[in-house]
């Protein structure tokens, strides 16, 4: 299994609390990559409130620890992605799954945790067993453990993709926290977390509809930015620090927006996400003549025009380069997974902040 191109299956469950997202990939782990098939799994209202219950239990814990809530909601977080394994077009023809599992908390260096910890949930074994492949899981315990932020991984996969691209680009993706991804014309590379992506958003859609997420951003295109708000929520320290650097979805929260009505919260919130990535690339070393995006963010277009509009920089769905923005943090984890079984790095200096390129996961057998 070690060597040459792997049939993979990679799986992503984002801090949206969406759906098990599922791809199917041949790559060597390396430069060669080509899509076969993608799907995806939607929790159930019962299912996203179990693992959201879950998430808001561990932030409550200094350490990941046993727990029965967490338990409960590891064994049906595993259940649904054996169902997105199932439901793959081609996944019997693959020899590894790559299982990212489930964030519920993240405490790295730069939060200023004493003891650092990331914590993701989803029982490999159960899923090796359930699928009859082996999975590798823990992708970022070791990078934490060896001095990084354990995210974001999914930048080693964007340099794979961007070889051949007209350069500086950078790739952000907007799932429950954004990331970024950056190039400059010489190939040099960063990556960091820009803030919270749609979490807040969709936490503001739930409270004031009971919907999951504003809908091509009808109920933020209806509303009014309130400057005070955004201007009192961009002032952290955060958005200060050159990356890397990575936070929780927890990190932020729509507190501030409190007494604003329903649109008029929306707009603003949608215009802190924007101003936040805004903010992230005043501290680049390189003006990025581009940006694709990647995540569910893409498909929020007053979200994008206000990034385009507060970045002044292009802003185009990854599509614009026939990628899957819906699976690549799925595909992501697949070209990770065959990393891990060849021995290389997932994680290095620039993108992580590690203090030297950093194997990591681990495997688990059928």
């Amino acid at each position: 299994m070690a060597s040459g191109k792997h049939i993979v299956v990679g799986l992503m469950s984002g801090t949206s609390v969406d759906a098990v997202d599922a791809a199917l990939i041949e790559t060597d782990g390396e430069g060669h990559v080509r899509g076969l098939a993608a799907a995806d799994r939607p929790y159930t209202d019962a299912e996203r409130a179990l693992i959201r219950a879950a998430a808001a239990r561990a932030l409550t814990l200094p350490a990941p620890q046993d727990d029965p809530l967490i338990a409960e909601a590891e064994r049906v977080l595993t259940l649904a992605h054996a169902e997105a394994v199932a439901a793959l077009p081609g996944s019997e023809t693959a020899t590894l799954i790559g299982f990212h599992g489930q964030t519920v908390a993240h405490r790295p260096p730069s939060s200023g945790n004493p003891s650092p910890f990331t914590w993701q949930i989803g029982n490999a074994a159960l899923l090796a067993q359930l699928t009859g492949r082996p999975v590798v899981h823990d992708f970022r315990s070791a990078d934490v453990a060896a001095g990084g932020e354990g995210a974001p991984l999914a930048p080693g996969y964007h340099r794979a993709l961007v070889s051949g691209l007209e350069l500086p680009v950078g790739i952000l993706n907007l799932g429950g926290v954004g990331n970024l991804t950056w190039f400059d014309a010489d190939g040099r590379w960063g990556a960091f977390d820009t803030g919270p992506g749609n979490g807040l958003i969709d936490d503001w859609v739930q409270a004031h509809t009971g919907g999951r997420f504003d809908a091509g951003g009808a109920l933020a295109g209806a509303g009014h930015v309130h400057d005070d708000v955004l201007t009192s929520m961009a002032d952290l320290g955060f958005f200060d620090q050159v990356g890397p650097k990575s936070l929780d979805r927890a990190d932020f929260s729509i507190a501030p927006a409190r007494g604003l009505s329903a649109a008029d919260g929306a707009a603003t919130l949608t215009a802190f996400t924007a101003e936040t990535v805004a903010l992230s690339l005043r501290t680049l070393p390189v003006r990025l003549n581009r940006l694709l995006v990647t995540g569910g963010g893409r498909h929020n277009p007053v979200l994008m025009g206000m990034i385009a509009e507060r970045t002044g920089v292009p802003t185009a769905p990854v599509e614009a380069e026939g990628w899957h923005g819906d699976a690549l943090e799925a595909q992501a984890f697949a070209w990770l997974a065959v990393r891990h079984v060849k021995g290389l790095p997932l994680s290095w200096p620039e993108t992580t902040g590690v203090p030297a390129p950093k194997t990591g996961g681990r495997l688990a057998l059928p």
